[in-house]
């Protein structure tokens, strides 16, 4: 598995503005709340992906990616690594061109899927800590 190069992510980051968020919590304890809360204030249109939430930071939330009914650039996974694989099999239904996931979450079977579907994927990457790098 290999992410994309550092100038790559940061094209991701200045191009790519609307990202639906999987996982991302209501609590502002949780670090998918302040991940996200920080990558709003800093201009991103947040789209949450939480089946138990119905809005997050000001957002409706949708049930699932297969629920969205607003276009994005990218997801960002905030769910545990067995959980890729049928986040990636969404992400290629859906037509979403990125898949990121959090620090630590990582699957091959669904880097390889997503590769497959020309779908580039970022895995074991902070958005916010990418992000903070080339501001």
């Amino acid at each position: 598995m290999k992410n994309p190069t550092d100038q790559r992510i940061k094209e991701i980051l200045d191009t790519k503005k609307r990202i639906a968020v999987v996982g991302l919590s209501d609590n502002p304890d949780r670090t998918s709340y302040m991940v996200t809360q920080a990558m709003q204030d800093a201009g991103y249109k947040i789209v949450p992906i939480n089946p138990n939430v119905e809005h997050v930071l000001g957002e409706k939330s949708y049930r699932s990616i297969s629920d969205l009914d607003v276009e994005v650039d990218m997801v960002n996974i905030f769910r545990r690594s067995e959980f890729l694989p049928e986040l990636a099999k969404e992400t290629v239904e859906a037509g979403i061109p990125i898949f990121w996931t959090q620090l630590g979450v990582v699957d091959k079977g669904a880097y390889d899927y997503l590769q497959e579907h020309n779908v580039e994927t970022v895995m074991d990457r902070c958005i916010k800590v990418e992000h903070a790098k080339f501001k």
